[in-house]
């Protein structure tokens, strides 16, 4: 089985969670601020407009990145302890 191959069946046995994790990170590694297909591209784009007009009408509030960020990690901090233990 090619390599590819054998990585695709390996990320279908992960976690909800975890098969997202691995997707936001391979979409970042295709490159600075471009997406994979026109269709993901305009996905986004729609999701981002729905988050900017929620925004507007105080439906969601913004938060600190830096306290965002901490947040993130100590929740992937989180996520490996519990992989890792029995």
């Amino acid at each position: 089985m090619p390599a590819r191959e054998t990585v695709l069946q390996d990320a279908l046995l992960l976690s909800p969670g975890d098969r997202a994790l691995l997707v936001d990170a391979l979409e970042v590694s295709l490159g600075h601020g471009e997406f994979a297909t026109p269709d993901i591209a305009a996905a986004w784009s729609v999701e981002i407009d729905r988050r900017l007009a929620a925004y507007d009408r105080g439906e969601s509030k913004a938060v600190d990145f830096d306290k965002s960020l901490e947040h993130l990690r100590q929740a992937i901090d989180e996520h490996r302890i519990q992989r890792n233990s029995p």
